[in-house]
């Protein structure tokens, strides 16, 4: 492992760079917030250019701290399913950054009424406005810089990590990693290289989009005013925390809740399974690496939003003093940014089955995001077998409530390990050269017990479920 491995890390809500020594431990950080719009329905927007700065105004600050002389390596992992458009000569943005969360062309995604089986065959993904394909389409069809950039063979366009790696480095190199590739729902997993027949289904030109490569060959040098430091590898946030702890155990489910919840176990080439989604995780020249994923679209995002409709500043607090008896607690269905997995609904309505006061509330809404997950991991033990154990991250996973609930739902026993920021310990695992040493946290364990209320809880919101999604009126 490199003496240094600098992990950057861009996420939803702030940019971070993270440096690890090769015993895994972290020696320094800097972190810069990044604000995120929401123009309309369905829409969630960022600024482009704010991330880049983001991500360099982290960088710089953490570089200072390192020792001089030492050798750097970095990583970046960022948002899968965020993409951008650019003009490649320039580097200069032609589009907002479409969030993950982003599901504006619904509609018209919808109308191409394409075959889902052969979608989830070729991309191991669902048809959803979530992904990019469709996100590029409505770009091409509303931005005129957009057109005209393609029309003057100056577009380029794809996952935020391509934009990214375009903008920090001294080469401008334009590349995509398989992961953030696999994302787009326009790479076919079993070649790893873009799709012409899904290109074709969405109308989109593959001379705009970036070349497909591995980790291996390094994605260039950074762009800092210091000693030349390699790009080595380039990922996606919720596929670099699978690596948290090193090399993923198939028999160990992961759970990483933050504005969204995933939960991921590796699984070699899964057989498709419809509910689910058979996710890249990693690519090298050696091939493809996967897991089955289930996905939470509205985790902290739905309890931050129902914490401000209901006027609460401190949501934690409150969550932590509602009731313990579970007495008030109503159950929450919780629609944001649309249904995930299994249910796949690009729009439902919240709402709550129940009264209770402010902090009953958003216990049933913490409740819903172990409820939906606990459904996802159980798809992925049909298909799998029993975990033997959960490991968590993500900023929720900080809540004891939260960790315990998922254990006694799941009936596994779950592991919050001292540092639960997953993706960036992931990344610096993959850049420092998949030590196979790689130092484990220490961290709680949950145990699973009996917990009748909760278990209450989740059969009426599973019937309420059921019911809401048999109303056309949803």
């Amino acid at each position: 492992m490199s003496e240094i491995v600098l992990a950057l890390d861009q996420g939803g809500q702030s940019s971070r760079a993270i440096a690890f020594d090769r015993h895994g431990r972290q020696i320094a950080s800097a972190s810069e917030s990044v604000p995120t719009t929401h123009p309309g329905p369905g829409r969630y927007e960022q600024d482009p250019e704010a991330l880049v700065q983001s991500v360099r105004a982290s960088l710089s600050r953490v570089l200072p701290s390192l020792a001089a002389g030492t050798t750097v390596r970095a990583g970046i992992a960022t948002q899968r399913s965020s993409v951008v458009c650019w003009d490649r000569v320039t580097g200069r943005a032609l589009s907002p950054v479409l969030s993950w969360r982003d599901r504006r062309n619904a509609d018209w995604l919808r109308s191409l009424d394409l075959d889902e089986a052969r979608v989830h065959r070729l991309t191991g993904l669902r048809p959803s406005p979530h992904y990019g394909a469709a996100k590029l389409r409505w770009c091409l069809d509303h931005l005129p810089a957009v057109t005209s950039a393609l029309d003057q063979g100056r577009l380029a366009w794809g996952p935020l990590a391509s934009f990214l790696v375009f903008r920090i480095t001294r080469e401008r190199t334009l590349a995509t990693d398989p992961v953030n590739a696999s994302r787009t729902l326009l790479m076919d997993i079993g070649s790893g290289d873009w799709s012409e027949d899904l290109l074709a289904d969405f109308g989109l030109p593959a001379e705009a989009m970036p070349p497909i490569v591995s980790g291996e060959r390094g994605f260039g040098t950074l762009d800092v005013d210091t000693v030349p430091l390699p790009l080595a590898l380039s990922t996606g946030d919720q596929a670099a925390a699978l690596y948290a702890q090193g090399a993923p155990d198939p028999a160990l489910a992961f759970v990483n809740a933050g504005t969204g919840a995933f939960a991921l176990r590796s699984a070699s080439w899964p057989n498709p399974e419809a509910r689910l989604l058979t996710s890249v995780v990693g690519g090298s020249d050696a091939g493809l690496e996967f897991a089955l994923e289930g996905t939470v679209n509205g985790a902290a995002s739905a309890l931050e939003a129902e914490a401000l409709r209901l006027g609460v500043v401190d949501w934690i607090t409150s969550i932590d003093t509602a009731p313990s008896d579970g007495a008030s607690i109503p159950v929450f269905l919780n629609g944001y940014s649309g249904l995930g997995s299994p249910w796949w609904r690009e729009s439902f309505r919240s709402r709550y089955e129940g009264e209770g006061p402010a902090g009953a509330r958003l216990t049933a809404v913490l409740e819903s995001i172990t409820f939906m997950l606990h459904v996802n991991l159980a798809a992925i033990r049909d298909r799998l077998g029993p975990p033997v154990g959960i490991r968590v991250g993500g900023g929720l996973s900080r809540l004891d409530g939260f960790c315990q609930r998922l254990a006694d739902l799941s009936g596994a026993p779950v592991h919050r390990p001292v540092q639960i920021e997953a993706t960036a310990r992931g990344l610096a695992w993959l850049v420092g050269g998949r030590e196979p040493d790689w130092p484990m946290p220490g961290g709680e364990r949950f145990r699973p017990r009996p917990n009748p209320g909760l278990d209450s809880r989740f059969r009426r919101w599973h019937a309420c479920m059921e019911q809401a999604l048999s109303d056309d009126t949803v």
